[in-house]
């Protein structure tokens, strides 16, 4: 028996980190990245309203912020495997519900707006849960890799960049030439996949504290490390100018340059590609500079960019400087999971990660009530002030990263 038993231990590392990181990260980040920028598009699609479409983006993102009050600790609790698979079977079994009800519905009746509408708040909920279990299991990954923990993370965040590249795009035009049965049974398969491919190697409990104390606990972690509190606060205030952006970018190039759903998802994918890009320069530039140094170059091209979004007028200049917007947040992303791969103890991680990550959503919903609010031709003005407001955030928040003794070398 002790024969049969330890070539199989010696060889679960590999399959863990490709097969239980690496595939099911890709195929919940194709989903991920259709219900995010697909469904918003599909509101549209159904209703023909901006105010429903930014309602709809609200409604997507408000349900998330509740369910990382609880995401992380749950799965602290009953491990990153069990809260993956079921949160990516119950997103497509959700889906398909959609499906079904979306194709005996009068389009653009009442009851279609509702479906619609249900489909973005729950598919808002179930999507953080796998996220969550998602990020928890690459944070465990980046452990491992000790020193090279950003190499880990600069690989998960070119699973998601490759995701976003396809998933608007591919939202797009499914929902432009197949309909909304074609995009959201896609939307179903990839869940499912991830389910399929999901890890069953690590099912253990991180941690027994209880689930009222998830939040208590990240905010305790959270204060006790200063460089991450500041890293993350300066991306909140960033995240309110790319929240306004994604919420306004349907009404924009549908409504008022008027091009199709296919050309604004194209917008994002072409962005994703910048991101990728950067992604892989980062990690090389974080080898030669360290941490801090590329931290505020991406950060001075994002506030750059978006500045200058605020100006475009054109679909190719939009196209082109969100492109360049996102280079610059791609950089910052590969040096915010490295930071807290670094610095967040492993009994605490998913606690304290399910803070930051409510934390740097919260602009969203707040964009998409925006957006709902305002009409589409001051949008423009809309965006101008909170391209003011991220240069200042995150010109000060590296300022003061700049004194701070904390950032790994």
């Amino acid at each position: 028996m002790t024969a049969r038993t330890a070539p199989r231990d010696a060889r679960r590392p590999e399959p863990t980190l490709l097969r239980g990181v690496y595939l099911p990260r890709a195929a919940d980040g194709a989903a991920f990245a259709m219900t995010t920028y697909g469904i918003p598009l599909l509101v549209l699609a159904t209703t023909g309203s901006a105010a429903l479409t930014g309602l709809a983006f609200a409604l997507e993102w408000l349900p998330r912020l509740g369910a990382f009050t609880v995401a992380g600790t749950v799965v602290d609790r009953y491990g990153t495997a069990l809260i993956f698979r079921t949160a990516c079977v119950v997103r497509a079994l959700v889906v398909l519900a959609a499906v079904l009800l979306l194709t005996v519905l009068d389009a653009g009746g009442p009851a279609a707006t509702v479906t619609v509408m249900a489909l973005a708040t729950v598919t808002g909920v179930v999507t953080e849960f796998s996220y969550v279990a998602a990020e928890t299991a690459g944070g465990e990954a980046s452990r491992t890799g000790g020193v090279r923990a950003h190499r880990v993370q600069s690989v998960l965040l070119g699973i998601d960049q490759k995701a976003m590249l396809a998933g608007p795009l591919v939202s797009g035009l499914l929902l432009e030439h197949g309909g909304p049965a074609v995009m959201l049974a896609t939307l179903a398969g990839f869940s499912l996949a991830a389910a399929a491919l999901g890890t069953r190697g690590r099912t253990a409990a991180l941690s027994a504290a209880p689930a009222q104390g998830g939040l208590r606990t990240g905010w305790a972690t959270l204060r006790a490390l200063p460089a991450l509190a500041w890293l993350v606060g300066g991306l909140v205030v960033s995240n309110c100018a790319i929240a306004l952006l994604q919420a306004a970018m349907p009404v924009i190039v549908v409504t008022e340059l008027g091009h199709s759903s296919a050309d604004a998802g194209l917008i994002w994918s072409a962005a994703a590609v910048a991101s990728l890009l950067a992604i892989t320069a980062a990690r090389r530039a974080i080898d030669r500079w360290g941490l801090w140094p590329v931290g505020a170059a991406a950060a001075a091209v994002a506030a750059s960019a978006t500045l200058a979004v605020s100006q475009a007028d054109t679909y190719h200049g939009y196209l082109l400087l969100i492109a360049v917007l996102m280079a610059g947040e791609g950089g910052l992303t590969v040096v915010l999971r490295t930071l807290r791969s670094h610095l967040i103890p492993p009994g605490v991680f998913g606690s304290t990660l399910s803070l930051t990550i409510l934390l740097l959503l919260l602009p969203f919903p707040a964009a998409g009530l925006l957006v709902a609010a305002i009409p589409p031709a001051q949008l423009g003005h809309a965006v101008t002030a909170a391209a003011g407001l991220q240069a200042l955030g995150l010109a000060v928040t590296f300022a003061r990263l700049r004194t701070l003794p904390a950032l790994p070398a």
